[in-house]
C-alpha cells in the first residue's frame, strides 16, 4: 500500500491522520521526549525504546487514591465496604498484576538509527535484525475523538514502520512497526522530531536521555526542594500534583529499576554496525530527499514571518 506523502492530512469524522514520513521532512515541532523513549544518543546511534512504565503507573495512580479514599469514608458501613473492596480488587487488582508482570518480564530490545550510514537496526522477536534504509522508514500520527457525557476525549499515538530489506519475505513478515501512546497530533509529531532531528541535523538537537539515576536536582522530590528554595512556588504546587495526584515519583523509581541501564544490542555484527565510520564514508542524503527538507524549511520560514 502506498501512503500519501510526508506533510498531508487525512480528515475523517472522528479521526486525523498526520502522515510525517517518508520523507521525513520538518514538522514545526521541537523535539520532545514525553514517554522517555530515548534511551542512548550519541554521535553515531540513538536507541529508541518502547518500554514505558511511567505511563501505566500515571494512569493506575489516580484510581488507587480514589479506591483509598473511598474505602477509607466507608469503612463504618461494613456492606458497602465489603462491596467496595470487591470493586477495587478488580479495578486496580488486575492493572496492578499485569504492572507486577511487565517489571517482571525482560525489556525489548531498541531499535537503533544510525545516522551515520542512514540506515536503522530493527531487533525482531526471533534474535534476527533488520538493517532498513532510514529513507524507507513510514511515520504517521493518529488520533481518534471520542464524545461522552462529560465531553470529548482524544487517544492516539505515533506508528513508526520498518519494511524488510528481503524481497522474498513471507506474508506478516514484510513489514513491522512500533507504536507509541502519547495522543496522536502535535504530541506525536513532538516525539517523531526526537528520531527525525537525530538523523537530519544531529544529536545536539534532541534531549538527552532521562533514563538511569540523575542528579537530586533533577529528580522528582529535589526539583520541588530546588524551586522551594527559589521561591517559585508555582512549579512547587506542579511538582506535588504530579507526584501526589499522578505518582510520577514511584514512576521515577520503576523506570530506573527497569532501564538503569537500558538493554544494549550486543550482536557483534551489530556492534561493529554501531562504531564511528571517518565523515568522508558517512551516508549523504538523496537530492529528492535534500529538496523535499529543504522546501519544507522554506515553508515553515514563510509561516513564521507572517
Amino acid at each position: 500500500m502506498t501512503l500519501p506523502p510526508a506533510g498531508s492530512q487525512k480528515q475523517g469524522l472522528f479521526s486525523r491522520e498526520d502522515y510525517l514520513a517518508p520523507p521525513a521532512i520538518p514538522t514545526g515541532q521541537p523535539p520532545r521526549d514525553v514517554l522517555n523513549t530515548i534511551w542512548r544518543k550519541n554521535e553515531v546511534f540513538l536507541d529508541i525504546g518502547q518500554y514505558s512504565i511511567g505511563s501505566f503507573v500515571i494512569m493506575l495512580w489516580p484510581q488507587l487514591l480514589i479506591a483509598i479514599w473511598l474505602l477509607i469514608n466507608v469503612r463504618d458501613d461494613g456492606e458497602l465496604f465489603s462491596m467496595f473492596s470487591i470493586l477495587f480488587s478488580f479495578v486496580i487488582g488486575i492493572p496492578l498484576l499485569m504492572l507486577l508482570y511487565s517489571l517482571a518480564k525482560p525489556v525489548s530490545l531498541p531499535t537503533r538509527f544510525n545516522r551515520q550510514r542512514r540506515e536503522v537496526c530493527v531487533p525482531q522477536k526471533d534474535g534476527s535484525y533488520w538493517i532498513v534504509p532510514w529513507e524507507t522508514v513510514v511515520a504517521q500520527a493518529i488520533a481518534m475523538d471520542s464524545v461522552g457525557r462529560h465531553g470529548k476525549t482524544t487517544q492516539g499515538m505515533l506508528v513508526v514502520g520498518f519494511k524488510n530489506p528481503d524481497p522474498n519475505a513471507k506474508e506478516g513478515e514484510r513489514d513491522c512497526s512500533m507504536g507509541f501512546s502519547c495522543g496522536g497530533g502535535t504530541t506525536a509529531m513532538c516525539l517523531w522530531e526526537c528520531i527525525r532531528s537525530y538523523m537530519e541535523i544531529g544529536p545536539k538537537a534532541v534531549p538527552d536521555t532521562r533514563l538511569g539515576y540523575r542528579p537530586y536536582e533533577e529528580t522528582q522530590i529535589g526539583s520541588i526542594i530546588t524551586s522551594l528554595r527559589k521561591g517559585d512556588i508555582l512549579d512547587v504546587l506542579h511538582g506535588l500534583f504530579f507526584v501526589i495526584c499522578l505518582g510520577t515519583y514511584f514512576s521515577e523509581k520503576l523506570q530506573n529499576l527497569k532501564l538503569a541501564p537500558p538493554p544494549d544490542l550486543t550482536d557483534p555484527n551489530i556492534v561493529e554496525w554501531s562504531k564511528p565510520i571517518p565523515p568522508e564514508q558517512w551516508a549523504k542524503r538523496s537530492p529528492e530527499w535534500d529538496e523535499a527538507i529543504l522546501q519544507r524549511e522554506v515553508e515553515l520560514a514563510g509561516e513564521a514571518a507572517t
